[in-house]
């Protein structure tokens, strides 16, 4: 029976994707490993790799199209002896991808009744498994009713029966994992598309379908701003020090190639508030808080059409010249989609920086599950009261706390706020 290669969920917000290239072509030996495809999630471009070996017998799916289901049939993989002829016809045509519930697409997913001889669990279920499992199992004496599938939804592959061992019990099942929480309804809207059209019959518009990131942008704000209690602490910080610390650390820096940014003391300061006031370095978890113990801090990178939020891990422990080089890599690649999943999820804290593009301040939104996010606005030269009460220009940089009031108190904000201002106004202790 031949194999169907099922559109994978590569991160755990993912519900369609966007085929982008076939690394194979129909014809094509492919081993376990070898790259098939890439495809294009809500927040990157990542390689899709066999897990069974075999001849690709038919692609199912075009390359470029567009919202195709997870769990739907993509391709069809081939075992020795097995042709062309073998291949059912499809449960869903390429043009009917994408648009079909989730429901259907799950039952396209589901492999084809095996042949009579297919082995049963005890209790008269069928066990799937691919023609090569089922081979080796053959020849290894296996019963595949006592073979733990690790494959798309239980299926047995390869890898499970070459560990097996004739007349092993069946590994004790991990608890199945809580669904995942819905998507949040829509906001209401006052209109429909077709309403808002007709407002603007007659006048020149262009139409902007939404992407899967711009979709998850959506959702995901729509539910913070509905569902997290934000309050707001607001500051102005003083910047000489720092100015001219980091012109002298950059000069020095010079002949490695190595320029710190504003944005690079930011991090550090953050990171290292965090530590200072362990309570505020939480998250929000559903009926609980989570309170990490590493300063993993998330940083805000506008992309063409949308944003990552790329973390840094353990940011309280690295230097501003290891800080800068990752903060680089990760923008980088953030713009291209090349970041991997584990490298934009998690964190407790954020920034969003928008001071480069001139903006004095503003209230930046949570990030779920994060507790807090520090919007940054520009620095500027403004008449401030020195010390001895007279009169002196100094840069000043505002910024804005929004806070979880489920996670931080406004007292506890107000403190972790204080140790932010404290780092980037003494920022020799950023060196420490």
């Amino acid at each position: 029976m031949p194999t169907e290669i099922l559109m994978p969920a590569l991160s755990p917000t993912m519900e369609e994707g966007t085929l982008a290239k076939w690394l194979v072509k129909e014809g094509d030996t492919v081993q376990s490993g070898d790259l098939l495809a890439e495809i294009e999630t809500d927040k990157a471009t990542m390689e899709f790799e066999a897990v069974d070996e075999g001849v690709i017998g038919k692609l199912m799916v075009a390359e470029g199209t567009e919202a195709v289901k997870v769990n739907t049939v993509i391709a069809v993989l081939l075992e020795d002896g097995e042709s062309a002829d073998d291949i059912a016809a499809p449960t869903a045509t390429p043009a009917e991808i994408g648009t079909s519930e989730p429901e259907e697409a799950s039952a396209a997913a589901v492999p084809s009744a095996p042949a009579p001889a297919a082995p049963a669990t005890a209790d008269g279920s069928r066990v799937f498994a691919s023609p090569l499992a089922r081979r080796i199992a053959a020849d290894k004496g296996l019963d595949l009713s006592q073979v733990q599938g690790t494959g798309p939804k239980g299926r047995i592959v390869k890898a499970d029966v070459e560990v097996a061992t004739p007349g092993a019990l069946p590994a004790t099942a991990a608890p199945a994992p809580a669904p995942a929480a819905p998507a949040p309804a829509p906001m209401a809207q006052s209109a429909d598309s077709a309403t808002v059209a007709r407002m603007y019959e007659g006048r020149e518009i262009e139409e902007v379908a939404l992407d899967g990131m711009r979709k998850t942008i959506a959702a995901r704000l729509t539910e913070a701003k509905q569902t997290i209690p934000h309050f707001y602490l607001r500051r102005d910080i003083r910047l000489d020090a720092l100015l001219k610390l980091r012109s002298e650390m950059n000069a020095g820096l010079e002949a490695r190639g190595i320029k710190l940014s504003v944005n690079d003391f930011i991090i550090k300061a953050c990171a290292n508030a965090l530590q200072s006031v362990p309570d505020a370095n939480a998250v929000w978890a559903g009926d609980r808080i989570f309170k990490l113990k590493p300063s993993d801090v998330a940083v805000a990178v506008a992309i063409e059409g949308g944003l990552f939020t790329p973390v840094i891990q353990d940011a309280d422990t690295k230097s501003l010249s290891t800080l800068s080089a990752e903060m680089k890599d990760l923008a980088a690649r953030a713009r291209d989609r090349k970041l991997a999943p584990h490298e934009y999820q998690g964190g407790s804290f954020a920034i969003s920086n928008l001071g480069m593009f001139g903006i004095d301040n503003f209230d930046a939104v949570i990030n779920p599950p994060h507790g807090a996010i520090l919007a940054v606005g520009a620095g500027v030269k403004k008449p401030v009261a020195g010390k001895d009460g007279t009169l002196e220009v100094a840069t000043v940089m505002s910024v804005t706390l929004s806070v979880d009031h489920r996670v931080i108190d406004g007292a506890l904000g107000a403190q972790l706020l204080q140790a932010i201002v404290d780092g980037l106004e003494n920022p020799l202790a950023l060196l420490a």
